[in-house]
């Protein structure tokens, strides 16, 4: 899978608030306002001389002849055939390269975009707009492979028309990366013109990025007089009172102190060091970081069943997994909060002996290596690549387990370095050295991903001892129909501390008939976390109707918050969709098709856009607009599978049964898992009279998908009614062991069992 790709944020960053006068003069107003960090460095000069020259400082420049590191001495780089200069004239820099329309176009460089080990540049483009250029310039040394341009996509060219040009919206600063790379910024996206007027305070992430506006602060300062904050909305120094003390029975150093909350400080650092979304119209300082932004689950493009970084994640899904997390560590526990470095110097291994005890944990006794040639790093934060040079380290701190590939497929620490051996000969030596093996969510989430296992993912949801985010991408895991026991489960995480495990619990139910959730109830609807409230919106859109009055109330004012915080981010068609399937649930069929016509005008190549309307549109009985819609997605993208099916139903409705019925068994064909491809055209094989053929296609797809409800449910009753009864018995006890609670298949059963008797 194709994703866009940014430089990241490489470290954490906070401010530890002091006393002392400033001789900074500031409104004393009780509005907060932003102030620069020039202005905190009139009484904070340590920290801002550590903050100088850091990833953060650098994070964006304009771009000039000390800024810009790349070389624009007239250097080509070659893409495909297709060439591209980068030239100086006077203090300008350019680059000359392919345009959104395939064309040589030369553009000027505004601003650099990172610092090492990699910088990109930005472009500017009417609208508002600035861009992200794909070539980048490797800063490493050269005997490193550095000092080269390259292409961030080197294996597959990515031309005009692809969703990942670089002209396109998903290289668009003003969305993809600004909020990260800048302080204070407000995107003010217009979605009827179509353009940005974005703004920010500070072209840098700055002090105020992390502790918010510091007017308040600084005129406190001047006063002598502090609040319990020191006049900042963000409390970064709330770990201060508590102490690490070495245990040494363990070797390891515990808190002086339980944690009882989520720390701050992670919270803060996650809203750019996550795999997220933005949601908030407008950051508030000191929320919770889904109060403010959808954090992504361990999804399979992102991370391996066991949670180790595989996609473009960054650090905090990595790091709420760990045993670290729990037990109270933070980001600046191991970082220089303000240069980001690491606290102890170079040598990460020297961070680690802060709180395990290097006589312990610094011996062949306990990794099998010696400190020369293994450090802690190497083992318990594997590194992957990204971005073609920049190798990042995973954040959950985990002991090897070669013994879950089998489960999982997971790669493991060991045989990153040892890839002439195998995984058990791995686990075989982590054997020798006493480690235990605890049980791993891994085991469940990577079954979950494979076939329809509620019966494992249900008991494991449920393990406390087991991090909220694994719990969570468990509960989406669960397939319908759900049993008692698994209803009762969801019901249970809808209060759940955790908002991680609410919004996956309301993922979960959103399939389900206006029965069941009621019987839930619609507290989530007003839960004081924002990501909560815009999912349960979701989820009771289709009967808001049948609310109680008061949730009725709460429910305005939670779709209210769903449609704002999608508006916003309307400049790409993925969020228009949302927006469309919103207010089609909400049975506003006219703006429904309005957004769905719009993600179209924004992206004519984004399928589920069309895929959306021409549904839409079916359920105003316009067929024909339909076919002509579906006909000019196909001319623009053949290969597309959901496209080709739904042109197939749309066929068949309108009486072309047979072009219907080729283009169905077409898109089963271009899609080999898509059960629900090959699901439909098995019905309208049968329904044609062909049951032969729907029995063979029906029956080689159960052996392939043995947990799919639909294929099995089809071949069973085609079967009865071609009088195999035997036959289908088979494939009802084979649905019965996986859905033990569905009365259809006992029924069907029972009669099976009588007509053989």
């Amino acid at each position: 899978m194709k994703v866009s790709i940014f430089t990241p944020l490489l470290v954490a960053f906070a401010l530890a608030a002091c006393g002392g006068k400033s001789e900074t003069s500031v409104s004393t107003s009780s509005a907060t306002h932003f102030i620069g960090s020039t202005n905190c460095s009139n009484c904070h000069e340590s920290q801002y001389d550590d903050w100088r020259g850091s990833h953060h400082e650098l994070a964006m420049q304009v771009a000039n002849e000390t800024t810009v590191l790349g070389d624009f001495d007239d250097a080509v780089f070659d893409y495909f055939g297709k060439k591209t200069r980068f030239i100086t004239r006077g203090d300008k820099f350019f680059v000359v390269t392919e345009d959104a329309a395939g064309l040589e176009t030369e553009y000027v460089v505004a601003y650099t975009f990172g610092v090492t080990p990699l910088q990109q540049y930005l472009v500017e483009f009417p609208g508002g707009r600035m861009q992200a250029l794909p070539y980048s310039w490797d800063t490493r040394p050269t005997a490193d492979g550095g000092k080269r341009w390259f292409h961030l996509y080197p294996d597959e060219y990515i031309g005009p028309g692809d969703e990942l040009h670089w002209t396109g919206r998903y290289q668009n600063w003003n969305y993809m990366c600004a909020e990260c790379h800048s302080t204070n910024l407000e995107m003010r996206y217009d979605s009827g013109t179509d353009t940005f007027a974005t703004t920010y305070s500070e072209l840098s992430v700055g002090c105020e990025a992390c502790h918010g506006p510091g007017s308040k602060h600084v005129a406190q300062a001047a006063a002598s007089v502090f609040d319990s904050r020191y006049g900042l909305a963000m409390d970064l120094g709330e770990h201060t009172p508590s102490r690490w003390i070495m245990n040494p029975i363990s070797g390891i150093a515990e808190r002086s102190d339980p944690l009882t909350h989520p720390p701050q400080e992670a919270e803060s650092c996650g809203r750019c060091h996550a795999r997220r979304g933005l949601i908030a119209t407008a950051y508030e300082y000191g929320k919770p970081l889904a109060d403010t932004h959808l954090l992504a689950l361990l999804d399979e493009h992102l991370y391996f069943s066991d949670g180790q970084i595989k996609g473009e994640v960054y650090v905090y899904g990595s790091f709420i997994q760990s045993r670290m997390y729990r037990a109270g560590v933070t980001c600046s526990d191991c970082h220089n909060p303000h240069s980001g470095s690491l606290r102890t110097g170079v040598t990460p291994s020297n961070v680690c002996s802060q709180c395990h005890l290097p006589s312990k944990f610094v011996s062949t006794e306990h990794s099998g290596h010696s400190s020369t040639d293994a450090t802690c790093v190497d083992c318990h934060m594997a590194a992957r690549t990204y971005m073609g040079v920049d190798d990042r380290r995973d954040h959950s701190f985990r002991i090897p387990r070669p013994d879950l590939h089998g489960e999982t497929s997971a790669p493991n620490a060991c045989n990153n370095c040892h890839a002439d051996k195998d995984a058990a000969w791995a686990s075989a030596a982590l054997e020798t050295l006493g480690v235990t093996r605890r049980p791993h969510y891994g085991t469940a989430i990577a079954a979950g991903r494979q076939q329809r296992t509620n019966e494992v993912l249900t008991p494991a949801s449920a393990n406390k001892d087991f991090p909220a985010i694994a719990r969570a991408t468990m509960l989406t895991l669960l397939t319908p129909p759900f049993s008692e026991d698994e209803m009762a489960a969801l019901r249970k995480v809808l209060s759940d501390p955790d908002p991680l495990l609410r919004i996956a619990a309301l993922r979960s139910l959103r399939p389900f008939p206006a029965e069941i959730k009621l019987s839930i109830g619609s507290a989530t609807l007003s839960d004081p976390v924002l990501s909560v409230r815009i999912q349960s919106a979701l989820v009771f859109a289709d009967v808001r109707d049948l609310l109680p009055l008061e949730q009725t109330r709460a429910f305005g004012r939670a779709a209210e918050e769903y449609r704002a915080a999608y508006t916003m981010l309307s400049s790409t068609p993925d969020a228009t969709v949302n927006l469309g399937n919103f207010e089609l649930a909400n049975g506003n069929m006219a703006r429904a098709i309005s957004h769905f016509e719009r993600a179209l005008k924004i992206d004519p190549g984004y399928a589920p856009a069309r895929l959306n309307l021409v549904d839409a549109l079916r359920q105003t009985q316009n067929e024909a607009r339909v076919e002509e819609l579906l006909l000019q997605g196909i001319s623009l993208a053949p290969g597309n599978a959901a496209l080709r099916h739904a042109l197939g139903l749309a066929l068949v409705r309108t009486g072309q049964t047979e072009a219907g019925v080729d283009e169905l068994r077409l898109a089963s064909e271009l899609e080999p898992t898509g059960q629900r491809y090959v699901y439909v055209l098995g019905v309208a094989l049968n329904s044609l009279g062909q049951q032969s053929a729907a029995l063979d296609l029906l029956g080689r797809a159960y052996q392939k998908f043995p947990a799919d409800y639909d294929i099995g449910w089809a071949l069973a009753t085609i079967l009865r009614d071609s009088g195999d009864f035997e036959r289908a018995l088979e494939v009802v006890e084979q649905l019965a062991s996986d859905y033990p609670d569905d009365l259809n298949i006992k029924a069907l059963g029972d009669w099976l069992v009588a007509k053989i008797k």
